[in-house]
């Protein structure tokens, strides 16, 4: 079984009220759900995405364990806050350069976003807390230990979280089909990149919400690219322009 699950009522509610993070819980669909009534509670009351699943489903998670109709998967790290990241980045001096990742469900996607962002100097990453894959086991294996490193928020509301940071100062560009190519594109200042989904892109009230919209060139064949390589392309060119910035503000400065 994975190191990440833990079955049965009495293991799942000892996590919840520990206040270790979760990043889902799975209770049996029945009716009245009066054997579950107190674990949805408790899930309820501290806003822990759930589902309600058919028993095979939870058979299947469990790996044969009892798990008396509730399955929660833990999460590797806590969940930070968006104003959490844009303090981290006021208090290096810094200009926000937050990535925002809009139903990124593959964790080996996720994993390699967070990879980069480490490598390419983003203060934070930020998830929806539904249609997405979380902060599990396997995110952090495939982060190479970035998790550690780069703090992940996860929201409820997208749309209400980039209107949050477009009132603190920065500028939204969403990576999609269409838009200004990103070598032609101003990425400098306080930035927040989004990168929609592996099949779906960008949801509709996203890319309304966005500053502007952002593509990379295309000039194969293939009309896309995959969500982590792209999103890392993209993070490393918002890197090159503020670090050609730096360069110039010190050109400027010497005798």
């Amino acid at each position: 079984m994975d190191e990440g699950i833990v079955c049965g009522r009495n293991a799942v509610l000892e996590l919840i009220k520990s206040g270790n993070p979760v990043n889902k819980v799975l209770v049996k669909n029945e009716k009245g759900q009066g054997r579950n009534a107190d674990i949805l509670h408790f899930v309820k009351e501290k806003g822990i995405p759930y589902q309600f699943v058919e028993s095979i489903v939870l058979d299947k998670h469990s790996s044969g364990e009892k798990h008396q109709g509730v399955v929660a998967f833990t999460a590797c790290r806590e969940y930070a806050e968006p104003g959490d990241i844009l303090a981290i980045a006021r208090n290096k001096g810094e200009d926000p350069f937050i990535l925002v990742l809009d139903e990124i469900e593959d964790p080996h996607n996720l994993g390699a976003l967070l990879r980069t962002a480490d490598a390419a100097g983003v203060h934070g990453v930020i998830i929806p807390k539904r249609r997405s894959a979380g902060l599990t086991p396997a995110v952090g294996r495939t982060s190479a230990g970035a998790v550690e490193y780069v703090p992940v928020a996860r929201v409820s509301n997208l749309v209400q979280t980039l209107k949050y940071l477009q009132a603190e100062g920065c500028w939204i560009s969403g990576a999609e089909a269409g838009g200004k190519e990103i070598y032609q594109a101003d990425l400098t200042g306080p930035r927040v990149i989004v990168i929609g989904g592996e099949d779906k892109g960008l949801g509709r009230l996203i890319k309304e919400t966005c500053d502007e919209i952002v593509s990379l060139p295309m000039l194969g064949r293939i009309s896309s690219l995959n969500a982590s390589v792209a999103g890392s392309i993209i993070m490393y060119e918002v890197r090159r322009q503020r670090n050609q910035g730096l360069s110039d503000i010190s050109r400027q400065s010497s005798p």
